[in-house]
C-alpha cells in the first residue's frame, strides 16, 4: 500500500502543480476604453458549449483572473447587461494573458451612423457615485429630466435634493447655480445627447470651492466629429395656467473650432394659491387673536436665455474656450389678492382686512467666461479660468390695504409703494495643475473671487400724498475678497484607494447699511479637509469611508435688511448679520456589485441658515428672517438599489432612514433655544420600462413617500407623496423626439406645514401648479449626431446672487 501510495502522491502533486500554473486574464472595457465592472467571465467546455468549468467576475477595474486551469480547450464567454456577448474559443496551456477586450453595446443598428441606444450603469469611485448615462435610454431627454433620474437625486418643491439636502449643480466642474425655477429652465434646455455621466459627490474633494454641501456634477461628451447640426424645441405645459418654451440651438466644428449658439424664450402663467393661520397669545401664555389668511397669486414670466461658446484648438496641446450667457427677464409680474380673518380669542370675527398687491420686476445677467488649457506632459495638464458677472435687478411693490368690520364697512386703509433694486458685479480667476507626483495622482491651485453688491430699498407712504419712510428706507453695499489653495493626492494599489485633499481660503468681507452702519465685518481664514478610504474586498463588494469640512455663505439677497411684504402685517426680511456656516460631515458605505450601495453618515452645520418665521403677539405680526440657528445635525441610513429586472425594465430603489435634529434662536422669546428634531424615512422608486424592440418608445413611473420633515421652525403636518408618468418616442431615426409628461398626478405633493413652540404658533399650505401635464417635441437636422460643446458657463459664485423665497 505504502509503495502504491507513493506514486499516486506523486502524480496528484504534479497535477496540482501543473494546473496551478495554468491562467487565463485580461482586461475588459467598453468601447469608450472605461473599464467594465462585474462582468460575468466563464470557461466553457469546448466539446460542450452548456457545461460550465470555471468561472469569475471582473473588478472594479475591468480585470480578472482565472486559476488553476488544466490543458485543455475552452470557449471563453464574457456578458453583462446592456453589451454583447463576447465569446472566443482558447487554448489553455501555461500562464495567457489575453489582449484588451472590447464589448460592444447591444442595440438594434438603424443605420450605418446611429450611435445605438444602451441601458445606463451605475459604478462607486473612491469620492462619488457615478450614474453612466451616454448613448443610453435617457439620452433622448433633457439633462433635468436626468437628474431627477439619477439614484438618490429626489425633487422638493421644484429643488433637487441629495441626502435631503439641496444639491450644488456643476456642469464639467462648472458652477450652475441659480434659483430652483431658473436652474430647472436652464437644465430642461440642455439636450441628454450631450451628457456622458452624472456625479454625485455627497462629500466634496478639495479641488471644489469648500462652500456648499452634496455636488451634482454633469460631464458632457467628448467632441468627435466635423460638421453642423441644429435643433429647435417647444413645449406646453398645461397646469392651472399654460406655460410655453420655444428655443433653438446651432453648432457648427471643424479641425480648429467648435461654435455652439443657443436661443430659449419661456412664457411663464403660474398660478399659487396659499392658506395660512396664525394663533396669537396674551402675555402669560393665554390664547388671544386667531387670524386666517388667504391669498391667490398669479404671476406673468418673460425670460430670453442666449449662450454662446466658442472652442479654439490652438495646438495639439492647448486650446481656449470664450464664452457668453445672457439671461434677460424684462417681465416678471404678480397680482397677489389676500384676505384675511381676525377672530377674537373666542372665535368671533372681529375683522378683516383685504390686500390688493402687485409685483413687478426686471432682470438682466451676463456672465463672461474665458478657460485656457494646456498638456506640459502626457500626464500633465495646467488650466487658467477667468470670469466676469454682471447681475441687475429692479422691482416695484405697490400694495394697498383696506381694513372692514364684519358687515364689510371700512374701518381703515393704507397704501404703501417700494422700489428695490440689486447690482453685483464678480471677478473670479482661477490656476489649476494635475499630474503625478511620483506614484500618486496630484492635483492643486489658487482661485481669486472679488465680490460688489450693492442694494437697496426706497419705501413711500402713498395714502393721500406720496411721503417718503426713512426708517424702513436702506441701501447695503457689500464688498468680499476670497482667495483660495487646494492641494489634493490620491493613490489606489492592489484592493485600496486613498485619496486626501486640503483647501484653505481666506475670506476678507465688509458690509455697510445706510440706516445701520457696518453691520457685518468678516476676516478670517479657514482650513477645510477632506479625506477618502476605499478597500475592494472581494470582486464585488468595497467598504469605504469618508470625511469633509466645508462652509455656506449667505446669498446676497438675504443679506438686505428690507422687507418684501405680501401683506401689511406678514412680511419676509433679509438680515445683514448674517455669519457664514461650518458643517463637518462623516460617512460610512459598502456596495455589492454596483448594484446595491449601503451608506451610514453623521453631519452637524454650526450657524446654519435658514428662513425662519417669528410672530410678534404685541403688534400682531409675521415677519419671514434670514437667520443663523445654533446647529443642524442629521444620522442616516440610506439604501440604494439599482438593477434591471429585465431587459426592459430598469429600476431604482431608495430607502432613507434618518434622525433630524435643528436648534435655533427663538428671537422673540429672549432668544430662548428651541430644538425641532424627529425621526423620519423617505422612499423613493423609479421605474424605467422599454416599449419597443428599437428602444425608440420608453415609459417612466416614478413614485416618493415623506412621511414627515424638518425645516427649520417647521414640521410637515401631513405625509408628503406623489406618483409622476412619463412617456417618450422618437422617430425617423432619432430626428423627432415627442415626450409626455404628467407630474404628481395625484395632487399630492403641496401638504401644510405648522411652526409650533413657546408662545409660537403659525402655518401654511402653499399649493402651487405642483399637478401638470407637459407636451415637448423636439426636431434635429444637419449632423445631429454630433456631441457639440453646450454646457454651462455659470462660476461658483454665481450661486450668490438669489435665493428662493420661502413664499415665492
Amino acid at each position: 500500500m505504502k509503495v502504491r501510495f507513493l506514486p499516486v502522491l506523486i502524480i496528484f502533486l504534479l497535477c496540482g502543480t501543473l494546473y496551478s500554473q495554468n491562467t487565463v486574464s485580461g482586461n475588459i472595457v467598453d468601447t469608450n476604453d472605461d473599464p467594465v465592472a462585474f462582468a460575468n467571465v466563464i470557461l466553457l467546455d469546448a466539446t460542450d458549449s452548456t457545461s460550465v468549468y470555471k468561472g469569475v467576475v471582473s473588478d472594479e477595474k475591468g480585470e480578472f483572473t482565472l486559476n488553476n486551469i488544466a490543458d485543455s480547450s475552452y470557449l471563453l464567454k464574457i456578458s453583462f447587461v446592456g453589451y454583447q456577448e463576447f465569446l472566443k474559443k482558447i487554448k489553455v496551456k501555461g500562464a495567457i494573458q489575453m489582449k484588451t477586450i472590447v464589448l460592444e453595446e447591444s442595440s438594434n443598428d438603424l443605420d450605418e451612423v446611429t450611435v445605438n441606444a444602451r441601458r445606463p450603469k451605475i459604478r462607486k469611485e473612491v469620492d462619488r457615485l457615478v450614474f453612466d448615462v451616454e448613448n443610453s435610454s435617457l439620452s433622448t431627454t433633457n439633462t433635468f429630466e436626468i437628474l431627477k433620474r439619477t439614484p438618490g437625486v429626489i425633487v422638493s418643491q421644484g429643488q433637487l435634493l441629495v441626502r435631503n439636502q439641496p444639491a450644488t449643480v456643476y456642469i464639467n466642474d462648472r458652477r450652475v447655480y441659480l434659483t430652483s425655477r431658473e436652474l430647472q429652465q436652464l437644465l430642461e434646455g440642455f439636450s441628454g445627447e450631450n451628457v456622458k455621466s452624472v456625479e454625485v459627490i455627497t462629500n466634496p474633494p478639495a479641488k471644489y470651492d469648500a462652500e456648499g454641501g452634496v455636488l451634482l456634477n454633469i460631464t458632457t461628451s467628448k467632441n468627435l466629429s466635423v460638421g453642423y447640426k441644429g435643433s429647435l424645441t417647444a413645449s406646453n405645459t398645461i397646469a392651472v395656467l399654460p406655460k410655453y418654451s420655444v428655443g433653438t440651438s446651432q453648432y457648427y466644428k471643424n479641425d480648429w473650432v467648435n461654435f455652439f449658439g443657443s436661443y430659449n424664450l419661456n412664457i411663464q402663467n403660474n398660478f399659487k394659491r396659499d392658506e395660512s393661520f396664525i394663533q396669537f397669545y396674551e402675555p402669560g401664555g393665554v390664547e388671544g387673536a386667531y387670524w386666517e389668511d388667504e391669498f391667490e397669486r398669479d404671476s406673468k414670466v418673460y425670460s430670453h436665455n442666449i449662450n454662446t461658446i466658442v472652442d479654439f484648438t490652438l495646438s495639439e496641446k492647448s486650446d481656449l474656450s470664450i464664452s457668453s450667457t445672457f439671461q434677460f427677464t424684462p417681465k416678471s409680474e404678480s397680482d397677489i389678492d389676500g384676505r384675511t380673518r381676525m377672530m377674537d380669542s373666542n372665535g368671533n370675527l372681529d375683522s378683516l382686512y383685504i390686500t390688493d398687491n402687485f409685483l413687478d420686476s426686471e432682470t438682466n445677467n451676463i456672465l463672461l467666461n474665458a478657460v485656457y488649457n494646456t498638456r506640459l506632459s502626457e500626464n500633465a495638464t495646467l488650466t487658467a479660468k477667468a470670469n466676469y458677472i454682471n447681475y441687475k435687478n429692479d422691482q416695484d411693490q405697490d400694495l394697498f390695504t383696506q381694513y372692514v368690520d364684519p358687515n364689510d364697512v371700512l374701518l381703515n386703509q393704507n397704501s404703501i409703494f417700494t422700489l428695490a433694486q440689486q447690482r453685483s458685479d464678480i471677478y473670479t480667476g482661477s490656476l489649476d495643475y494635475a499630474g503625478l507626483l511620483g506614484s500618486l495622482d496630484l492635483e492643486t491651485g489658487l482661485k481669486y473671487s472679488g465680490i460688489n453688491s450693492t442694494s437697496g430699498i426706497d419705501f413711500y407712504n402713498t395714502l393721500g400724498t406720496l411721503d417718503y419712510i426713512n426708517d424702513l428706507s436702506d441701501e447695503l453695499d457689500y464688498d468680499e475678497n476670497i482667495y483660495a489653495g487646494y492641494i489634493s493626492m490620491e493613490k489606489a494599489w492592489e484592493k485600496w484607494s486613498v485619496k486626501a485633499g486640503l483647501r484653505g481660503e481666506y475670506t476678507d468681507a465688509l458690509g455697510v447699511s445706510t440706516s445701520n452702519g457696518v453691520v457685518n465685518k468678516q476676516d478670517y481664514f479657514q482650513l477645510f479637509p477632506t479625506f477618502y478610504l476605499n478597500y475592494n474586498a472581494t470582486e464585488s463588494s468595497s467598504f469605504g469611508v469618508d470625511y469633509s469640512r466645508r462652509i455656506n455663505r449667505a446669498r446676497f439677497s438675504s443679506l438686505n435688511p428690507y422687507r418684501y411684504f405680501i401683506n401689511e402685517n406678514y412680511f419676509n426680511q433679509g438680515n445683514p448679520y448674517l455669519q457664514p456656516s461650518i458643517t463637518n460631515k462623516i460617512k460610512f458605505n459598502w456596495a455589492f456589485k454596483n448594484k446595491l450601495f449601503v451608506e451610514a453618515y453623521w453631519e452637524r452645520i454650526e450657524d446654519a441658515m435658514a428662513i425662519l418665521p417669528f410672530q410678534d403677539n404685541e403688534q400682531k405680526t409675521l415677519r419671514y428672517l434670514n437667520a443663523n440657528t445654533d446647529f443642524d445635525q442629521q444620522y442616516s441610513l440610506d439604501i440604494t438599489y439599482y438593477d434591471y429586472l429585465k431587459d426592459w425594465w430598469v429600476i431604482s430603489v431608495l430607502g432613507s432612514f434618518f434622525y433630524m435634529q435643528t436648534d435655533f434662536y427663538a428671537l422673540e422669546n429672549q432668544g430662548q433655544v428651541v430644538t425641532n428634531d424627529m425621526f423620519t424615512t423617505y422612499m423613493q422608486a423609479y421605474n424605467l420600462f422599454t416599449l419597443d424592440k428599437n428602444g425608440t418608445f420608453t415609459a417612466e413611473l416614478i413614485g416618493t413617500f415623506l412621511p414627515n420633515f424638518v425645516a427649520g421652525s417647521y414640521e410637515y403636518e401631513e405625509p408628503q407623496y406623489g406618483i409622476d408618468i412619463g412617456l417618450r418616442k422618437t422617430f425617423f431615426n432619432g430626428k423627432l423626439i415627442a415626450t409626455v409628461n404628467a407630474d404628481d398626478i395625484l395632487n399630492s405633493r403641496n401638504i401644510p406645514l405648522v411652526s409650533r413652540y413657546l408662545d409660537q404658533n403659525n402655518g401654511f399650505f402653499a399649493m402651487p401648479e405642483s399637478r401638470r401635464i407637459r407636451f415637448g417635441v423636439t426636431y434635429k437636422f444637419g449632423n445631429f449626431r454630433l456631441s457639440d460643446n453646450s454646457r454651462s458657463t455659470s462660476p461658483e459664485e454665481s450661486g450668490r446672487l438669489k435665493e428662493a423665497e420661502i413664499l415665492d
